[in-house]
């Protein structure tokens, strides 16, 4: 079938443009229409930055086409991104690292610093540069899980000015607040402090060349996750969930909180934490302890891309207790599990630079913060 240009832009305009009143034709979103007998190349251009409106504005022509025009229409979309320029200030970049990926989850106990120290060895094995702040100021758990309990940083001089020099181990570089406290001694400081601590370990550090700083924020969507965003500008955010309903109730909101208009920071993913157990006597056997494929039908449901799935198994527990990560060891589902999930994380933060300008640190104009948000 020989497609007509009329009958596409007439679809076309039953589609509203992302973030206006009008449809794509009258605002001027849709740049160029091409057919080609049964094929048929749209422009667009967007100004909603993110991954998941460049997704969403692909489906909705493709679906519309093939439901108003031609089912069998071979439909190309071209989306291109162009982010108005926002009265917001930019976070100071740090010289030489090249990627910024913030670990969340709405809530705690769900394996998230467990699954970003893995990530890190898994990152340092790949031959990445990767450094790990531990933004979890009331529960700093990363000097343990990487075995470097105990150790100070060391202060160096850079071009003149003194600098906090991270702890290494396992080729990853590491700051804590851990470092700076004692094991029984608890952290009770207001957001201002806190916030203060965490500039510090961000830009009086030495973090040198990196790939990859991995930053582990603590549970919720608070006071430290607003101050490490107006720091800095974060590449992307990783979720992570355990299958069951009421982790998944707050998950939600932790891809929320990063998808609000005014924080507007790429989700890359979600990661399915403790996703089933399988019994070392019976490794072909699968329990559902936490429900069944919870994150990932999230993942779908909010179209975000499901990063991967990590069992619950003791020796994950064991290593991360004894400093050991679990991704350090050979020839075991562990190390494949979390390779597999570096693998994802990796190819996501490339399409993220490849399709989408850089993220900037936000700006709160008020002194709420950023207001609610309602996902679906």
């Amino acid at each position: 079938m020989k497609l007509n240009k009329k009958d596409i832009i007439a679809a076309l305009e039953t589609i509203s443009a992302p973030g206006e009143g009008k449809n794509m034709i009258e605002s001027g979103a849709v740049t160029n229409v091409v057919c080609f007998g049964d094929e048929v190349v749209v422009d667009i251009t967007i100004n909603n930055p993110s991954l998941q409106a460049k997704k969403k504005t692909e489906v909705e022509i493709l679906k519309t086409i093939h439901d108003k025009v031609y089912q069998k229409a071979k439909v190309k979309v071209n989306v291109k991104v162009e982010a108005p320029e926002k009265p917001q200030i930019k976070g100071k970049s740090i010289p030489g690292i090249k990627n910024i990926v913030a670990v969340a989850s709405g809530k705690g106990g769900v394996g998230k610093s467990t699954v970003t120290a893995n990530l890190a060895v898994s990152l340092a094995k790949m031959g990445f540069q990767v450094g790990l702040l531990d933004a979890d100021i009331y529960g700093p758990s990363m000097p343990i899980m990487l075995d470097v309990d105990g150790q100070r940083p060391l202060a160096v001089n850079v071009e003149g000015k003194s600098k906090m020099k991270p702890v290494e181990n396992y080729g990853v570089k590491i700051l804590s607040i851990g470092f700076f406290t004692q094991p029984n001694q608890a952290v009770i400081w207001r957001g201002p402090m806190a916030a203060k601590a965490l500039n510090q370990m961000i830009f009086d550090a030495d973090w040198g060349e990196l790939d990859f700083l991995l930053i582990d924020l603590p549970p919720g969507t608070g006071d430290i996750h607003l101050s490490i965003m107006q720091a800095l500008p974060i590449t992307g955010s990783v979720v992570v969930s355990t299958p069951q309903n009421i982790a998944l109730a707050d998950a939600k909101k932790g891809v929320a909180m990063f998808q609000q208009e005014s924080i507007n920071v790429p989700v890359l993913g979600i990661v399915e934490n403790m996703a089933y157990f399988t019994p070392e006597e019976l490794p072909d056997n699968k329990y559902y302890i936490f429900g069944k494929e919870g994150a990932r039908n999230l993942a779908a449901d909010l179209e975000v891309p499901f990063l991967g799935e990590i069992p619950i198994v003791q020796s994950i527990r064991e290593a991360g207790d004894y400093g050991r990560p679990a991704a350090l060891q050979t020839a075991t589902p562990m190390e494949s599990a979390f390779e597999e999930l570096t693998r994802n994380i990796v190819r996501e933060v490339v399409r993220r630079n490849d399709q989408l300008p850089p993220t900037e640190a936000i700006k709160i104009t008020t002194m709420a913060g950023c207001a609610a948000v309602n996902k679906k």
